[in-house]
């Protein structure tokens, strides 16, 4: 049995019984992984967390999955959450390249082959967690049905930010300045030094407080701004995804009508590409839709619930 993790019970909110053991990727990373167990689970849902996350984000969700069935986890991917930090400023979001985090996804597996947690699998991916999310698909991991919350199919950039982004990106790696946060950036986690008024999260400020009271109770949960690095490696990430052919495997996103952090018609692009892809607007929805007014996330839960219901059958 992995050894076990840190993990706060309080602050997640979760079902009971919420566990975490640290795994360590196939080169030497050592990432988190929280479980939620249930006896007679239909399923197990992995959840991929976005940029910034961390397990305990995913206890509210991971109730709502318990209410209709399902087992859970969340990954602390590497680079965030108290996964193994890349650079010397732990409070820049990095990763060497975006295939990592697969990495860190084959090691979650196999922890949930020897901890036999109940199949079939499902994962959710939000944010950054579905770019992962939608590789991993693409790779052929073993999930029988996905789920997409505000995927990040392409970032919220306008086409000249991306264009001054690959053009200068050369440049800034040459002057070893490309692990640095990215201009614009704060050393800040979002909640704390932006505050819930005209934020691009959620127009929900219970669910609001909720992200910020974790961020503010344990500061090692939390991370600033991407480097450089890391939106050059995203770009290239996108790149590819939406240059592959995509898996015959059901698949439901979602995405807000006033999503202002990835890009909209790039995750409408792809979803209209995937042919098994069905993509529901929210209207009123910002970026956290699992985090949005109760009907939002009810919507989006029971939605994802049947979706995956019929996938097993």
């Amino acid at each position: 049995m992995p050894e076990s993790a840190p993990f706060f019970a309080e602050l997640a909110d979760g079902p009971e019984g919420g566990h975490a053991h640290w795994l360590t990727a196939s080169d030497g990373v050592r990432i988190r992984v929280g479980v939620w167990d249930m006896d007679d689970a239909k399923g197990s849902v992995f959840m991929f967390p976005g940029r910034t996350e961390c397990i305990e984000k995913y206890g509210r969700a991971a109730k709502h999955l318990a209410k209709r069935g399902y087992a859970s986890l969340a990954i602390d991917w590497r680079g965030q959450g108290l996964a193994d930090r890349l650079l010397d400023d732990p409070r820049t979001g990095h990763v060497a390249q975006f295939p990592d985090y697969q990495k860190d996804l084959d090691a979650v597996i196999a922890y949930a082959h020897a901890h036999k947690c109940p199949k079939p699998w499902f994962l959710i991916g939000h944010s950054m967690g579905g770019a992962i999310g939608v590789r991993a698909l693409i790779e052929g991991k073993p999930f029988k049905a996905a789920g997409f919350s505000a995927p990040m199919w392409g970032i919220g950039l306008t086409p000249w930010q991306k264009l001054m982004v690959r053009f200068a990106s050369p440049l800034v790696r040459a002057l070893g300045l490309d692990t640095r946060r990215a201009p614009g950036t704060k050393a800040e986690t979002y909640m704390i030094w932006h505050g819930f008024e005209d934020n691009l999260l959620t127009s929900d400020k219970g669910m609001f407080d909720y992200m910020t009271r974790q961020a503010l109770a344990e500061p090692r949960l939390g991370l600033g701004g991407p480097s450089s690095h890391w939106v050059t490696e995203a770009l290239a990430e996108n790149d590819w995804a939406h240059a592959q052919a995509l898996p015959d495997i059901p698949v439901l996103t979602f995405i807000g009508g006033d999503e202002e952090i990835v890009c909209k018609n790039s995750v409408r692009a792809l979803a209209e590409r995937w042919a098994t892809c069905e993509l529901i607007e929210i209207p009123g929805a910002r970026h956290e839709i699992p985090m949005e007014t109760p009907e939002t996330q009810s919507l989006f839960f029971d939605r994802l619930a049947e979706h995956f219901d019929a996938a097993s059958r």
